[in-house]
């Protein structure tokens, strides 16, 4: 495990190790399984999912189907994998929002995250990148604080909407810095790019793979990375804590079933994902994308749960962000 994933990993890592999964005792799958995909087909989420699932059904031995059901802040898809029959016929993928940061938002929530989803394994994870627009006269941090307290108006920082970690992180920026910041939120990461390259936003956190494009062509400045460590896809950027601001952050993406699936199930899906995960070629492909595989114990996943939701839901408060 090299220091970028011991890393990502330390910050994802459980206080103790629970027992495996009970063993499989009835066949399992018989049929093809589908797996719900929170978001529309197309970018990084299609992209790992088809990979990692065209190599779980050759485990398997049945086909995983991809099946995109987006809308609401990917509410609706995990609302499909909650209303399932917990029959492992029915799985999906789940990440840091919709799973921990969206549940301390909503005032009446069609479903409870950890009363009932079962977390099985998270699969990857990413840093996430601070740039700025590529003419904006700073080149870390302190100088980005600096520019925002000297200009008028502060500055303008965009996000993927409401409530996100694009927007949550720069919240935590700017506890106790006296920064004029306004936020500003858009439909998806294209509207945000546009935005940011146009000048009508200044900065911008978004995932890595999503960054590695256009800052390697020029259109954006990386500034900053969230991690523990610095990444080797961007070796020069300094982390957020080098910078001396106390913000340690990965997104993630996780397997996630109906809570009432039997341990079973849990037990033979936990092993062909993390299985697939430990393949020399998978863990290429990932690093391709600005991702990487996370090693996680079974039960880990579902322990992290509730301590990951409650810290995004002291932000929230602290900062008094609503959706209305």
């Amino acid at each position: 495990m090299n220091t970028t994933r011991r890393a990502l990993a330390g910050l994802l890592a459980a206080p103790a190790l629970a027992p495996a999964f009970a063993a499989a005792q009835a066949p399992y799958p018989t049929r093809p399984i589908r797996f719900v995909i929170p978001w529309a087909p197309g970018g990084l989420n299609d992209l790992v999912a088809r990979f990692i699932n065209e190599r779980v059904g050759q485990r398997l031995g049945q086909n995983i189907v991809n099946d995109f059901k987006p809308g609401a802040g990917s509410r609706i898809g995990v609302g499909e994998i909650v209303r399932a029959a917990p029959d492992g016929y029915t799985i999906g993928m789940g990440n840091l929002g919709p799973l921990t940061i969206f549940p301390n938002l909503d005032r009446n929530p069609q479903y409870n995250v950890l009363r009932d989803i079962a977390p099985i394994c998270m699969f990857a994870a990413s840093p996430l990148v601070l740039v700025v627009n590529k003419d904006l006269p700073v080149n870390n941090v302190a100088e980005l604080i600096a520019y925002t307290r000297s200009r008028p108006g502060g500055l303008n920082y965009g996000s993927v909407g409401v409530g996100t970690a694009q927007h949550l992180l720069f919240e935590m920026m700017g506890t106790g810095r006296n920064l004029s910041m306004t936020h500003v939120p858009y439909r998806g990461v294209s509207d945000s790019m546009v935005a940011i390259m146009s000048n009508d936003v200044q900065a911008f956190f978004d995932a890595l793979p999503s960054m590695l494009s256009p800052i390697r062509q020029g259109q954006v400045k990386p500034i900053a990375v969230t991690t523990p460590e610095r990444v080797p896809h961007l070796p020069d950027v300094p982390t957020m804590k080098e910078q001396g601001i106390d913000i340690e952050v990965v997104t993630w993406y996780g397997l996630i079933a109906p809570k009432a699936t039997p341990d079973a199930i849990q037990s033979r899906l936990y092993d062909a994902y993390t299985g697939v995960g430990r393949e020399p070629a998978t863990q290429t492909f990932l690093a391709e994308q600005g991702l990487i595989f996370l090693e996680n114990a079974p039960g880990e996943f579902a322990r992290r749960m509730g301590p990951e939701t409650e810290r995004w839901g002291k932000i929230i408060r602290d900062h008094n962000i609503t959706l209305d």
